[in-house]
């Protein structure tokens, strides 16, 4: 049994550079994240080789941050969790790179978690949390569930069960295209709304009428020409389609493409440009805009649009997650992914969930994006375990869970 119980974690995937501190994988001592939001929003999206440049600046004050939080020295460490993908290769490498000599100058174990993984942790380590709170010390069994992870890059389902102190995962479901936060993100840029999408289209679809425009999915099938083989994306390597049930896969470029065509029926686009450089771009915009700058200049009809595209997305999200549920006869669900904290989604979740007189879960805004904390919960087991990385880790950016 480790001494002290503590990992450092460190989590570099995409554009945020995050080090934690979790205790036995149940207590989160710091938790520290350096934002790219800032570098990025004027492109409308991340470009990797900023976001590599952004990470090499900011990993050795946010480390040095979660130790100063949790008041722990290196030496008080058991572990050192680095996340090894999926995600961009040069954003990775910085975090890994960085982990591995941490690691060799304390002599201490590292452990490599798959980014997705560390998703579904993060609600499970907000459920430690809260039972800790209640039951104090005293463990309490982890139980099977049906997770969604929902974010940027990633839209999948998984299965996830716990074994001997590990956790094992089968894939559900997936996205075939574009994740739903990356759909978010595509429809923000359009209506000339800022990066990230999620949460300008969230504040936003509340002055609108989610019934005004009926966009409708239709049911998924395998596309010929691919064999049953998974189609180009930048999601995680995963099972081919053919292997997976056509109800449980999602596709979000179907959707964007109607809020594109709707834009140039309706002729939204000056709308839309002129707000961008209302907003971001223009002599006088806003150093930091607000969503009363944006309701400024949102036209009733743009609002109904904003407000019918998520309540589409949320409602294939919702009706799949739960086809899956009764499918699997699960009696969990958690919800996790930098989508998952938006408003709506949680409440129809919520409510749905408290229909079928099912527990549903979602973690806490903070770890609902990217962060270490959750890496550091998912790299618990393993330490447990001896589950611990070799000298030639390096980054897999299309890295697979649940295959």
């Amino acid at each position: 049994m480790p001494g002290h119980g503590l990992i450092l974690a460190i989590e570099s995937s995409c554009d945020e550079t995050a080090a934690a501190i979790v205790q036995r994988g149940s207590q989160t001592l710091s938790s520290a994240v350096a934002s790219q939001i800032a570098t990025h929003a004027r492109y409308g999206g991340v470009v990797p080789e900023l976001a590599s440049r952004e990470h090499l600046r900011a990993i050795v004050p946010v480390v040095r941050a979660a130790l100063e939080q949790a008041h722990v020295a290196l030496s008080d460490l058991d572990a050192i969790a680095v996340t090894s993908g999926p995600g961009l290769a040069g954003a990775l490498l910085v975090g890994i790179t960085y982990a591995k000599a941490l690691a060799y100058a304390q002599n201490l174990p590292l452990i490599a978690v798959n980014h997705l993984e560390g998703h579904i942790h993060a609600v499970l380590l907000n459920e430690r949390e809260q039972q800790k709170a209640l039951h104090g010390d005293e463990p309490q069994p982890d139980q099977q569930a049906l997770a969604l992870v929902v974010s940027g890059g990633h839209t999948h389902l998984y299965l996830a069960r716990p074994t001997s102190g590990a956790w094992n995962y089968t894939l559900i479901g997936r996205t075939v295209d574009d994740a739903a936060g990356e759909a978010y993100d595509k429809v923000a840029k359009l209506l000339g709304l800022g990066y990230p999408g999620g949460p300008w289209i969230d504040a936003l679809a509340l002055h609108g009428n989610p019934r005004a425009v009926p966009f409708a999915f239709s049911q998924i099938k395998t596309k010929l020409h691919l064999g049953g083989k998974p189609p180009r994306t930048k999601a995680a390597r995963t099972a081919p389609i053919a292997n997976l049930d056509p109800r449980f896969l999602f596709s979000f470029s179907g959707i964007k493409t109607a809020v594109l065509r709707y834009v140039e029926l309706h002729n939204l686009r000056p709308e839309a440009e002129a707000r961008r450089e209302a907003l971001f771009t223009g002599p006088d915009a806003p150093a930091k805009p607000t969503l009363e700058d944006a309701l400024a200049t949102a036209d009733p009809q743009t609002l109904d649009l904003i407000a019918s595209f998520q309540y589409a997305v949320v409602g294939d999200l919702l009706r799949k997650t739960f086809a899956a549920q009764e499918a699997l006869g699960a009696t969990r669900i958690l919800v996790t992914g930098g989508v998952a904290a938006n408003r709506e989604l949680r409440a129809r979740f919520a409510t749905e969930a408290a229909r079928r007189n099912l527990h549903v879960a979602f973690p806490t805004i903070s770890l609902s994006t990217d962060n270490a904390a959750m890496i550091a919960a998912a790299a618990w087991p393993r330490l447990l375990s001896g589950e611990f990385a070799p000298d030639s880790l390096s980054a897999d950016p299309s890295l697979a869970l649940g295959l």
